[in-house]
């Protein structure tokens, strides 16, 4: 069995079952955080008790359950206990009026109690009704949590189990776990800080059915944004078109075209601390993009004429003062040439190069095989999953973002050798 280690011990996560249809999932979490070597306790709420019973958790955790603040055998004070003495508090399932309680602050039973008294990260899984996730009140309380830090998981959209279809449905237990474990390694080193960040593709339209567009599959930037997120940064994600869940905790823009991706960043970007410009934007769009679906025989498409797009690099470069901004290069020859022209031209503060003409770090691959160009250094890594490119990219931006004295003073006696910072195009 792996171990899942915090200050040298097994991780410690508490986790909080209240009252909806999908506690007995929370089973398999419990599992699931066992199997990567965590050791879990419970508390649940007396509605959780009559989904699961309290005997379920304890023998799959060995360990007592969290009942009631006054008639608890096991300790005196069961809610400071127990806060003390976890590294992370899981609440799964987290129904509307779990998550309205955190929000607000209100503490009438040891679930509720416990958490308030809770002093490390949360992770938050909502499932609910349809209707219970999408009104105003639910709403603008799990933004509540969100803007406290706490990483909110799902919900899905799929069958509930009150027969209806639509948002409301608990994460997958894989998600889940990996949430938890990404949440209880990150050191919360970029807390208070915001990044924006953009992934994916973009789509030119020629008519109403057709688009320019490449193969982008915007794995890395959501890879990205989800280690942003994990590291305590407020995210906001202007994403593409793409196929990919949205990653827990991190605020999703939808895009379609670089003009709207230009938009939407800068946007996010006048409030942010750093921004990382993972998507491939399409370099021209078609000048004139029909109304209506061009047909072959009567307007054969043997001539589009094309105008360039916003060049979203340079001109958050232009404008980013002592923010961070970091680019992405995706080249098919000349790899690290073609990044230090672009570090030079577009006037960003790293460039991110890969080889798209391989297959391990290709579009829609799983792995990356990068380089991190800076004005002062290259670092090559080895072919890694992208979640460990990421990982290395915001460990990255955390230096970035906070300098040693030494490195600071070292980068103040080198701005001369430093490479020139301007809008040009490549």
């Amino acid at each position: 069995m792996p171990e899942m280690l915090v200050d040298g011990h097994p991780a410690r996560v508490a986790l909080f079952v209240s009252g909806g249809i999908a506690a007995y999932k929370a089973c398999e979490v419990l599992r699931g955080l066992q199997k990567q070597g965590c050791e879990v306790r419970v508390a649940m709420t007396r509605h959780a008790t009559e989904l699961v019973g309290p005997k379920t958790f304890e023998a799959l955790s060995g360990h007592h359950v969290t009942l009631d603040l006054f008639c608890d055998e096991c300790s005196p004070i069961p809610h400071i206990e127990l806060a003390e003495w976890a590294d992370l508090a899981l609440v799964c399932p987290a129904t509307a009026n779990a998550i309205a309680k955190m929000a607000h602050g209100i503490a009438d039973d040891a679930v509720s109690t416990t958490l308030l008294a809770c002093s490390c990260p949360v992770v938050v899984v909502p499932a609910m009704n349809v209707h219970m996730w999408e009104n105003l009140a639910t709403v603008a309380n799990v933004e509540t949590l969100k803007s406290r830090n706490y990483l909110v998981v799902g919900p899905e959209t799929g069958r509930l189990a009150c027969g209806e279809s639509g948002i409301g449905k608990l994460a997958p237990v894989d998600q889940i776990v990996s949430a938890t474990l990404y949440r209880l390694r990150a050191r919360g080193d970029l807390s208070g800080k915001r990044v924006v960040i953009t992934a994916g593709p973009t789509h030119e339209p020629v008519d109403p059915v057709r688009y320019l567009s490449n193969a982008s599959s915007g794995k890395m930037g959501y890879a990205i944004a989800a280690a942003a997120a994990a590291h305590g940064a407020h995210v906001t994600l202007v994403s593409g078109p793409v196929s990919l869940p949205e990653p827990a905790g991190v605020g999703v823009v939808h895009v379609t075209t670089a003009a709207q991706m230009l938009e939407a960043t800068q946007d996010a970007f006048a409030t942010a601390d750093a921004a990382i410009l993972a998507a491939a934007v399409s370099d021209y769009r078609p000048e004139q993009a029909a109304d209506h679906k061009l047909k072959k025989a009567a307007e054969p498409l043997d001539k589009i004429s094309l105008a360039e797009n916003p060049d979203i690099l340079a001109t958050l470069s232009q404008s980013r003062g002592d923010r961070v901004v970091i680019g992405f290069a995706a080249e098919t020859n000349d790899v690290l040439e073609n990044a230090r022209k672009k570090l030079a031209s577009k006037g960003c503060d790293l460039i991110v190069a890969n080889d798209v003409s391989r297959a391990d770090s290709t579009f829609g691959s799983d792995t990356n095989r990068v380089t991190l160009v800076s004005p002062h250094d290259e670092v090559e890594l080895d072919c890694l999953p992208k979640e460990e490119v990421a990982e290395a990219i915001i460990e990255r931006l955390h230096e970035m973002l906070e300098p040693s004295e030494p490195a600071a003073e070292a980068a103040e006696a080198d701005q001369t050798l430093l490479m020139p910072r301007t809008g040009a195009e490549c």
